[in-house]
């Protein structure tokens, strides 16, 4: 039978399936949303893992319904119930794609649609996408600077930024636009991903390097076949669906952008307001991969190689939705400004109100023009060996942290024996001892050897005894290091001063 979980009202309690910020992300197969009762009820997972969740109208905290599955259904009811709350409903895949985006609508102003459908023959598209365009690439610029250390690769996006201010039609600003990107993502592909020492034997190889933009499969960033390329993906589908929201906010048409050209079943609109939030989104996928591996078991690779995200971490990165809202709302509400006044009759009226940010509302009240900045949702710390999440002030789990441990320490005390044997006192040991036998070799005589002694007895007789010799034996009887002594007990003929001790040892006589 199905979990059911009931929001109360008032405030929620740790276990509401609500994210911190009203992110509530539907994942699996045959979801329903639908009315019982007065509730939003919903359900959704995977066979044994199935959930029903059921929201009242008050106290629920639901901000955004993200649904990342193309199989169930949504009664007109449990629309109408998310937008009398004023939530808004996003529908993904995981491939990087919006199927359906829709909230909360303003009353539309047919003067300001009618500005943005003559912006191209008002001049007001040219000075609009240049605009975009610079914010886009003054991003990249800081991205590319102080995040990837490569200072070559900001100088060259520099100088196309600065050509971008003689642009004089939408192809030449599309054209910089485009030599700009090849430039900076030039600058990602040898960046290594990490993932955990255990996970490394199921990595492939294509999987270890942020790689190409440009997917094989689609010869576009489309159907990515790596992780990081996949994340990205996700990642701009969710500022793409804010993007689309912040415009029908501001009672612009989404569909009817300024840079990018018309196309059926895009918002074109939402794909330019996106523009100047990309490096956003990159810095937020930097910081991550270059400080915290990924875990293998958070991606799928298809029969053509297609990298795609599950369920769990795509409802991780939903998350950062209403980050990249916070972040597009000034650019929809200063595009709204700029399509007004381009027209001389709406140029003596009001400007549009700013419903995103409040920014009007703020400045008349006197407090600071943009509302505080989001924190970064709370990633997951993981163990960088073995993958298991640990807490956000540890580097290791116990286990690894004991193998660790037990590694350093006996490399520092290797180190401490190197730096012993090597030292001056060892080093006046050994000259001491080299020269005591050195003396001792020059002062024997061969008179001093009895005759019956010779070599051919020593190899045939004795030395064969000595095996069976406890090495100490021989080491107290010739006077001789352990080492030494072990080397003639293995069969190595020591010097003949030492044969007649030796012989009368194994008890060979003349």
């Amino acid at each position: 039978m199905a979990a059911s979980i009931l929001v109360p009202q008032g405030v929620s309690s740790r276990k509401s399936p609500i994210g911190r910020r009203g992110v509530l992300t539907l994942t699996g197969f045959g979801i329903k949303i639908r009315m019982q009762a007065g509730h939003l009820e919903i359900e959704d997972g995977i066979g044994a893992e199935r959930r029903k969740i059921r929201l009242a109208r008050v106290g629920h905290r639901l901000k955004r319904l993200v649904c990342i599955s193309e199989d169930g259904f949504a009664t007109l009811a449990a629309l109408k119930w998310i937008s009398d709350v004023d939530a808004s409903f996003v529908m993904l895949n995981r491939n990087g794609k919006v199927l359906f985006a829709t909230g909360p609508n303003a009353p539309s102003d047919v003067r300001l649609r009618r500005a943005q459908a003559v912006a191209h023959t008002s001049g007001a598209a040219l000075r609009i996408s240049r605009e975009l365009i610079d914010q886009k690439l003054a991003g990249q610029e800081q991205v590319a600077r102080h995040k990837l250390n490569a200072s070559e690769c900001a100088e060259k996006i520099h100088c196309y930024r600065s050509d971008l201010a003689e642009a004089d039609d939408l192809d030449r600003v599309r054209l910089i636009e485009s030599q700009a990107a090849a430039v900076y993502w030039s600058a990602f592909r040898a960046l290594p991903i990490i993932f955990p020492t255990k996970d490394q034997s199921k990595i492939a190889a294509h999987w270890r390097a942020f790689g190409t933009r440009v997917s094989p499969l689609t010869g576009s960033p489309r159907l990515a076949v790596n992780p990081a390329n996949a994340i990205l993906n996700f990642a701009y589908s969710l500022l793409e669906s804010e993007a689309r929201l912040a415009a029908v906010a501001l009672g612009l048409d989404p569909g009817l952008g300024v840079l990018h050209v018309d196309t059926k079943a895009r918002d074109s609109l939402a794909c330019d307001l996106m523009e100047p939030v990309r490096p956003q989104v990159d810095g937020y996928l930097l910081d991550w991969i270059m400080r915290e591996p990924l875990k293998r078991q958070w991606f799928i690779e298809q029969p053509d190689g297609n990298c795609r995200l599950t369920a769990s971490f795509t409802a991780q990165l939903s998350e950062t939705a209403p980050i990249w809202g916070r972040a597009v709302g000034p650019f929809a509400e200063w595009f709204a400004r700029a399509l007004w006044s381009s027209s001389p009759k709406l140029r003596r009226e009001p400007a549009p109100p700013t419903r995103l940010t409040q920014r009007t509302k703020r400045e008349v009240k006197g407090a600071p023009p943009l509302p505080p900045p989001i924190r970064d949702p709370r990633r997951e710390n993981l163990c960088p060996d073995c993958g298991k999440v640990i807490s956000p002030e540890s580097t290791r789990c116990a286990s690894c942290n004991v193998d660790d441990s037990t590694r350093k320490k006996m490399l520092d005390a290797a180190r401490i024996g190197r730096q012993t044997a090597n030292g001056p006192e060892a080093q006046a040991i050994r000259s001491k001892k080299a020269r005591k036998n050195a003396r001792a070799q020059h002062a024997w005589k061969p008179s001093d050897q009895p005759d019956w002694l010779t070599p051919e007895l020593f190899t045939k007789e004795i030395q064969p005894l000595l095996a069976s010799v406890p090495t100490s034996a021989i080491r107290s009887s010739i006077g001789v290091s352990k080492w030494y002594a072990s080397k003639i007990r293995q069969g190595y003929r020591p010097h003949p001063r030492h044969w007649q001790s030796l012989a009368r040892l194994v008890g060979v006589s003349g």
